[in-house]
Order: structure tokens, then sequence, then C-alpha cells
């Protein structure tokens, strides 16, 4: 919920620093959260719109207008329910168990995590209420999730992919492991496609992007020392996140694009907290990286080498 909020407040501070509508853009690909904007700005959605949606105002035209959207409620908490008993995915391990170290570790803990309870049909419902059926009209929309039976990242809206409902696959994608119930779409499950990677920044590779921008709420590029053990495995976690980022980031650009890559600030992970699904600290994320996001954004910092992240694990890099 606060990945979401940060990215809305990032994707007004980019329209306003390129002076372009992002909603023209070639290509969207989101993950998660990001697979919520996404969908909505390959349908039509303003950032104007998602900025008023977010802060609670109404919306008197436009695809969103006569959405009532409860944050409270129609996120369903800030801690994920009793989980099921047992591993979430049998058939996922069963069948990579010859080669599990070529699937992210994300991908494994997924699998090995009970299977969640809570409902992501609100989510669908938001996604319903702009496109009822079907892909939106445009093409370069792309939403990751996970197939929690076989272990395969699925770009829905890509070429070869089959065809899915707009509401299906960001509810999928959003199935955050562990915390909701995996999305049925035709025989297999899908789940959260953070739990491949959190950007999937490596599907913009040979699509002839000259420039591409990165927002991403779970990298950071603070060295802090936190105090409080939540905090500290946060991150970690951020850690990782931001070394897998990097390896995508020199694929693409060895692939021939520009690539900016924003993440949290230090202002933005104080605004944040341990917790990136408290909704009370929505208000002060949203309006930390509408400011932070613009100053970054008007005088970028060159990124840093890989290798200040290498502690942080064994390899995650992929085929």
């Amino acid at each position: 919920m606060l990945g979401a909020a940060w990215m809305v407040g990032a994707l007004k501070a980019l329209q306003d620093e390129l002076g372009t509508d992002v909603r023209e853009f070639d290509q969207f690909v989101g993950t998660s959260a990001g697979s919520v904007l996404a969908g909505l700005l390959g349908a039509g959605v303003s950032v104007e719109d998602l900025l008023t949606h977010q802060l609670g105002g109404t919306l008197a035209d436009g695809p969103l207008a006569g959405y009532l959207w409860d944050y409270d409620r129609d996120t369903g908490g800030d801690r994920p329910g009793l989980p099921k008993v047992g591993f979430g995915s049998r058939e996922l391990l069963r069948r990579n168990a010859l080669h599990l170290r070529s699937l992210p570790p994300t991908a494994v803990l997924s699998a090995i995590l009970p299977e969640g309870r809570g409902s992501i049909e609100a989510v669908g419902a938001l996604v319903s209420h702009v496109v009822p059926t079907g892909w939106v009209q445009r093409a370069g929309v792309t939403v990751v999730a996970l197939d929690y039976d076989t272990g395969e990242r699925v770009a829905f809206g890509r070429p070869g992919v089959d065809p899915v409902d707009l509401p299906s696959a960001v509810m999928a994608s959003c199935a955050i492991p562990g915390w909701y119930q995996p999305v049925r779409i035709g025989a297999h499950r899908y789940i959260d496609g953070g739990a491949w990677s959190s950007t999937n920044l490596d599907l913009m590779i040979g699509l002839g992007l000259d420039e591409v921008y990165v927002l991403a709420p779970q990298v950071s590029f603070v060295k802090d020392a936190p105090t409080q053990w939540r905090t500290r495995v946060e991150r970690q976690w951020r850690n990782r996140v931001t070394l897998r980022v990097l390896r995508e980031l020199g694929r693409v650009h060895a692939d021939g694009a520009e690539v900016t890559v924003l993440g949290p600030g230090e202002e933005d992970l104080e605004a944040f907290g341990s917790n990136l699904m408290d909704v009370s600290r929505r208000p002060r994320v949203i309006e930390t990286s509408l400011r932070t996001s613009a100053v970054a954004l008007h005088d970028p910092a060159p990124l840093p080498d890989r290798s200040a992240f290498e502690d942080v694990g064994p390899s995650e890099d992929v085929g």
C-alpha cells in the first residue's frame, strides 16, 4: 500500500520533470502495486487522477469517476491473517527440485511459505471499474506474476502469453505469498510477481527503448544503521532488492537504453517505517515522495557500484 502511494508521488514528480504525460510512454512493466498503476495508466487514468484518488478526493470525470475506495477497509489490514497449514506450493518445489538454485531465492521462499487466506478482490474491483473485461486498448502494458505451480515468471500482456482479463492479471501480480490467496487463472495459480523480481526491469530488453525510468519503492541506495530489529530486517531486504535491480539494469543498459532508477531516500524510508502495508502512514508517504522525488529527478546522482550491496547473500542471477 505504501509502495503504491510512494509511486504515485514519484509519477507526478517524473511527469512534471519531463513535461510529458506519462500515459504516452511506449512501454509499462508493472509488478505488484506497480501492476495496478501500470494497468490504470495504460487504460487512460491520468497521474493527476491517481494522486487525487490517493489523497481521498472526489473525481467528477475520467475513468475512475464514481469509484469509492476505502483504504482502511479494502486493503485488508496492515497485518496478514492466519495462513493455511503446510507448504504454499509443493508442486513448484517438486517440479524444480533438481534446479532450485536457478530460481530467485524469493520464488523458492514463496513456495515454502504457507498459502495465505487474505482476499485481493478489492484490488480487482478497482481495476474492473476501469477495464471490466479484456486488456487495455493500447499496446505495451505488461503485468508480471509468478506461476505458483511451475515457478515460471509470466508477463501477462506480452505476445505469446495466453490472453487474460486485466483485473485477473493485476490481482495475480498483487497476491503476496503467505498473505493473500493465490489467484487462479485457468488451470494455474499465480502470486505476486515480486516473488521473481521486485521490478522485472529486464523485461525492457529487446524493445528498442532509448530511455527507461524505474520507480522502485523497495529499492534504496541509503546506507544507514537503524537500531530497531524490524527496520534492520527491512533494510537487509532492500539491499537484496537493490542488488538485483542493479544487475537487471546492467543488462538493459547493455541493450542500448539509458536507465534512471528512482528509489526512496532517507526521508522516504522514515515515512515508510518498517511495514509497507501500514495504511496510516500513507498521507505522509505521498507528501514526502512528491517532494523528494522532484529533487532526485531534477539532479540525479550516479548509480552506486554493485559491490556496495554484494555482502547481502548469495548470487541471485537467473537466466
